[in-house]
């Protein structure tokens, strides 16, 4: 098909729209390691983790050999208000970057959230509604989980409590009161409303947080409240399940077109926007159908993948949630406050972890200060005002498409634009007075993160 009938945004048909989550571990030959209870080192069973979750979200949380799992008819109903999400031909960047690469982002900034989020916060909101719970709680780092988990209860009628990372809590206020506006109680965290809260505040007084923190406080708060129950906005198989309707929807808008992309980019904190985008095409690869250059970019102030180690760790600071086999900095490790708060988790995605393990994919570390103007560069070419999170990705993309340049390659690419920053205004605030610095850990601030691991055999 000729290019010049290929649209500046592509977007699909209503009927289109999934109406199945792809299950990617389906087709891993290595499959992901179990979840362990912190107790015994035993796999957690089905009824162990009902305590945490609710009960749909732990059969879909332990499957691992259905490729496919329906949609229910009220998540697609509230899907339809703000999707599909376009998948948009960057051709003005293209132009200004002079490169004869062919860049496309997914936008998933369409709706109040300001991004991806939704896909998942949905989906728990009303698998708690339909197990009769009256409320969820959960963490959020930039507050885009938050925000979206909120609308989420609000549709359907749900008390919501956020634990919100305090650094984000102070530099993101309306991100804080869009939240309160959609019914949701916000703390910062750590806080003294919780028994661990109160232990981290001792051992660490004056902390920014982490999301490993809010996570303990919020499992806490679900654990000793009748009729609640804990949701997580990543890192879990179940939301990189919900969150591959954003790459199956990118892989239906490039075959209608006959593109066939070469590399795919996303950023990665936890793991779920990174995961949705890459589990159709990765599940191609895997059967040997196609083959894809996949790209995880993490900030290098939390570097997981690129600086951790592969290990059973806790996935908080606390210490009880269940141990998960990941590329790991240590539960203990407290990143410094850079505004992606989003991607300032210790560990990574179990899933996405036994794959970057398998050589399936490669990982790239970025400053803040070189995100940043990425993002400013994006935002003055293609008028939109990117998350920090999701300019890693851009970052990486104009990394590749300069390389394309350099040597004539006519690549195609693929990244995606998990959210908007209209949110971060005080993160540009930084960066345009010249304030914002780079901060890498050094291998002994690492050590001190691994020297706390748990002994699994």
């Amino acid at each position: 098909m000729s290019e010049k009938k290929i649209p500046y945004k592509i977007y699909l048909e209503e009927s289109e729209m999934p109406k199945q989550w792809y299950n990617v571990r389906a087709d891993m030959k290595n499959k992901p390691a179990p979840l362990l209870n912190p107790a015994t080192l035993k796999p957690m069973t089905a009824e162990e983790l009902g305590a945490v979750f609710c009960k749909e979200l732990v059969n879909q949380e332990l499957d691992d050999t259905n490729p496919y799992i329906d949609i229910p008819e009220e998540i697609r109903d509230f899907y339809k208000m703000y999707r599909p999400s376009p998948l948009v031909r960057a051709y003005c960047l293209e132009k200004k970057l002079g490169t004869p690469a062919k860049i496309y982002y997914k936008f998933e900034g369409n709706n109040t959230s300001g991004s991806h989020k939704l896909n998942s916060a949905i989906a728990q909101a009303y698998y708690a509604k339909k197990q009769g719970l009256k409320g969820v709680t959960t963490e959020t780092g930039a507050g885009q989980w938050g925000t979206a988990l909120s609308m989420a209860c609000a549709y359907f009628d749900l008390d919501c409590k956020v634990y919100m990372v305090k650094v984000s809590y102070e530099q993101k206020p309306f991100r804080r009161e869009v939240m309160r506006t959609y019914g949701a109680s916000v703390t910062p965290s750590p806080s003294d409303t919780t028994e661990v809260g109160r232990k981290i505040l001792a051992e660490h007084p004056g902390t920014t947080g982490s999301l490993g923190c809010a996570i303990s406080e919020a499992v806490e708060a679900a654990t000793t409240r009748e009729g609640y129950r804990y949701v997580l906005g990543s890192v879990l198989n179940q939301v990189l399940l919900h969150q591959s309707v954003i790459g199956l929807e990118t892989k239906t808008a490039l075959d209608k077109y006959d593109i066939t992309p070469d590399i795919i980019i996303g950023c990665a904190g936890g793991g779920s926007n990174l995961g949705g985008l890459i589990s159709p095409f990765m599940g191609e690869k895997l059967r040997g159908e196609k083959d894809y250059h996949f790209i995880a970019v993490e900030p290098a102030s939390c570097p997981s993948f690129t600086r951790g180690r592969y290990a059973y760790d806790f996935c908080d600071t606390g210490r009880v949630c269940p141990l998960s086999k990941m590329y790991t900095l240590g539960s203990g490790f407290i990143p410094s406050a850079n505004h992606a708060g989003g991607l300032r988790y210790h560990g990574m995605s179990s899933t996405l972890s036994q794959l970057y393990d398998d050589g399936l994919m490669e990982a790239r570390s970025v400053e803040q200060t070189a995100v940043f103007e990425a993002a400013e560069q994006f935002a003055r070419i293609e008028g939109i005002l990117p998350a920090p999170e999701s300019a890693h990705a851009i970052r990486v993309a104009i990394d590749e498409a300069m390389k394309c340049k350099e040597t004539g390659e006519e690549k195609t690419i693929v990244f995606g634009l998990t959210g908007t920053g209209y949110f971060d205004m005080v993160a540009y605030e930084k960066f345009n007075n010249g304030e914002m610095t780079d901060y890498i850990p050094t291998d002994e601030d690492l050590a001190a993160g691994f020297a706390g691991l748990p002994k699994v055999e």
